[in-house]
């Protein structure tokens, strides 16, 4: 299955005392780098978060966003007194106030302002597992509507890469057509050179000469051949369209850098072709193929 790099999911869902809201995207890497960005108190759930993606893609920059309505970052602490340590604190207070001669101004409010005296707890583990039951949903179904894009997205880049793989065919058809006709034109020149300049020393001899332009004609030709090339190039095409169409599930090795390997062996048998034969048509030819193979290269850079 082909798969964009690039998605967008969205989802907001009411919990008890709030509404959640998951929104994510992604963006073409070449590797799989994942942040999360949520309220402090919930940072303690991003491994479990990152774990949930890492089921809906193996590539790309993906950004996720937890934010909720009517929240405040102590939804999920408890506080109590450390009466202990208040007591004490009291008692140290009064014996300020009395032994010193100090102003009694011993209220709640003051006494609040020393942080020592409450006890802020966090969620048990219990209390976690709820929290997260009601948050992995959400987080689920953002992820479905983010895998969904990637799927319609992966289906359009899929269709447009047959489409630039078919024309990088059928300009490596015309190659192939026009290479009889380099040699043919060789021929022509080598034996037209030859009448030119030598015509005098020919006489009788001829036949002589036309063996050496059949000799130099088949060295030229040998030179020119690019039937390997050609049938590489043909069982990359082959290979290129089985990867394509493959509707089996993903595995490890992602897809796109398969495509990616393999447009770098096609990218090679063109300049290897483009090297050999110095025609000018067949040269105008391999620059309409390798900016075909560029386009299809763009492409699959954003294939996961």
């Amino acid at each position: 299955m082909i798969l964009s790099m690039t998605g967008h999911g969205r989802a907001s869902e009411q919990i008890p005392g709030k509404t959640v809201t998951v929104e994510l995207k992604s963006v073409n890497s070449r590797y799989l780098d994942i942040n999360c960005k949520m309220p402090k108190i919930y940072i303690r759930f991003e491994e479990r978060i990152k774990q949930v993606i890492r089921e809906y893609a193996l590539r790309g920059k993906i950004e996720l966003f937890i934010s909720f309505d009517n929240f405040t970052d102590d939804d999920d602490q408890k506080i109590s007194l450390n009466k202990s340590y208040l007591e004490s604190y009291l008692e140290s207070l009064y014996t300020m106030r009395d032994e010193f001669g100090l102003r009694d101004d011993i209220t709640v409010s003051t006494v609040a302002a020393n942080r020592d005296i409450f006890v802020i707890t966090k969620a048990d583990e219990e209390e976690d597992e709820i929290i997260w039951s009601r948050l992995e949903p959400v987080i689920r179904k953002a992820l479905d509507a983010f895998y969904e894009m990637k799927k319609t997205e992966g289906a359009k880049m899929k269709a447009d890469i047959l489409e630039k793989l078919g024309n990088l065919e059928g300009i490596i058809e015309k190659i192939k057509v026009r290479l009889p006709a380099v040699t043919e034109a060789y021929k022509e020149r080598l034996t037209s050179k030859i009448k030119e300049n030598i015509a005098n020393l020919l006489g009788e001899d001829f036949e002589i000469a036309q063996s050496r332009i059949l000799t130099e004609v088949a060295i030229f030709s040998d030179k020119v051949a690019v039937d390997e090339e050609t049938v590489r190039l043909s069982s990359h095409f082959e290979q290129f369209r089985s990867i394509l169409n493959n509707e089996g599930a993903q595995d490890k090795n992602q897809v796109g850098r398969k495509l990616d390997f393999l447009l770098q062996e096609i990218n090679r048998e063109i300049n290897t072709t483009g090297s050999k034969v110095t025609d000018a048509a067949v040269a105008s030819l391999v620059v309409d193929a390798k900016s075909e193979a560029e386009k299809i290269r763009e492409q699959i850079q954003n294939i996961e």
